[in-house]
């Protein structure tokens, strides 16, 4: 009896309670593991759709050019292309000014009134809300003269092109209607360039493009807050 109960504490100590120290660090290094690689997933997933959602803004982008540029391979607006490279709408000689001028002839701005439309038509419906964020207005000039004077004659060649658009059409012309007009003004802006980006002749410098601005991934277009419908007024003839 006392043999026996001597022994009992010596098998109990060949049987410890707790773990060893090597299989707590061999299971936490295993939920570390599980860890990390639920974390890398989650990462890795964001990421792809990320990069998805690139890829298919990019996609919605080319799939407009496309269709501006349909609209420019019409016979009416030959001459008329579209730069992908710089995402500008460019007219050609079928814009361009004369020599210290800012006016347009009566069929540059039978051109633009006939033109604008039909860009808007693409530019407005569920593909061009989702991407385009506006269209710049820009005008250029030849290397004669000062920079500060052919900024501002650039910028009143840009302007003259909004000008033509809410001027009175030719008899022979289709109006452009009340709404169009409205998103002439929610869509278009204006700016001068003066003489930088002058290309090879003064002829080809004196002109105006409309520049592409699109819309970031998950960007909207910001609506117009405040401004009373119609009401465009007139612009003042000038040289």
């Amino acid at each position: 009896m006392r043999s026996t109960a001597r022994a009992r504490p010596r098998d109990e100590a060949e049987k410890p309670f707790w773990i060893s120290y090597a299989d707590l660090m061999t299971a936490l290094m295993v939920l570390f593991l599980v860890v990390m690689s639920v974390a890398l997933l989650a990462v890795t997933k964001t990421v792809t759709e990320r990069e998805q959602e690139e890829e298919n803004h990019r996609q919605d982008i080319e799939e407009l050019l496309d269709r501006f540029e349909a609209v420019t391979n019409q016979e009416q607006f030959a001459g008329i292309t579209i730069d992908r490279e710089s995402n500008v709408i460019d007219f050609g000689s079928r814009a361009q000014f004369p020599f210290a001028r800012s006016t347009l002839t009566t069929e540059q701005q039978t051109l633009l009134r006939a033109f604008v439309p039909a860009i808007l038509e693409k530019a407005n419906d569920e593909l061009g809300r989702r991407v385009l964020k506006e269209i710049v207005v820009d005008g250029f000039t030849d290397k004669t003269g000062t920079y500060l004077a052919n900024l501002d004659l650039s910028l009143q060649r840009s302007q003259r092109v909004l000008c033509a658009l809410f001027a009175r059409p030719t008899p022979e012309e289709r109006p452009m209607s009340p709404e169009e007009l409205e998103q002439v003004r929610r869509l278009f802006v204006v700016g001068g360039y003066s003489f930088n980006a002058a290309k090879d002749t003064d002829e080809q410098s004196r002109r105006v493009e409309m520049r592409l601005r699109f819309l970031g991934v998950r960007e909207t277009r910001t609506p117009a807050i405040d401004v009373a419908p119609g009401n465009f007024g007139t612009c003042a003839l000038g040289g």
